[in-house]
């Protein structure tokens, strides 16, 4: 329990802005303080709640999204193999957007569902609210 809570948080998936990568109910560990990248899922604190998000881009990146829901950080198009339908979603900031330093641009994978860095609701995160980088799932919990 004090490793858990110390070094590696287990938290549970709830809602469905992560799928199909991660789905509702199913388990996830995170690893605290540890190193990430683009692409990589964070855990993040967001009034008094944990959200996961992916990674897009970091401080000073440009991020582009097209009518279709295509996605460009610095004039290059992501290869997202894990979004299975690309949407602009709910959006209220212009494109293309700079991030600001010290910040992370983060987007769910089920982009139709997602509240994410495209709304000023929660815009872009801080590393100080970064809870930990999703390391790995471990099961499904069952009715």
């Amino acid at each position: 329990m004090l490793i858990s809570m110390l070094f590696m948080p287990v938290l549970r998936v709830t809602g469905s802005s992560m799928t199909p990568t991660l789905k509702s109910d199913e388990i996830v560990i995170c690893a605290k303080n540890a190193k990430f990248k683009k692409q990589d899922i964070v855990a993040f604190y967001y009034n008094n709640k944990i959200l996961l998000k992916r990674v897009i881009a970091e401080g000073g990146d440009v991020v582009n999204i097209d009518e279709n829901g295509v996605v460009y950080v610095n004039d290059k198009k992501l290869d997202e193999p894990y979004v299975s339908n690309n949407t602009v979603g709910e959006c209220d900031i212009e494109f293309p957007f700079t991030v600001p330093e010290n910040r992370y641009f983060v987007l769910g994978d089920h982009r139709e569902t997602s509240i994410d860095s495209r709304s000023t609701t929660i815009g872009c995160i801080s590393q100080e609210a970064v809870l930990g980088k999703v390391i790995f799932k471990v099961y499904k919990i069952k009715d």
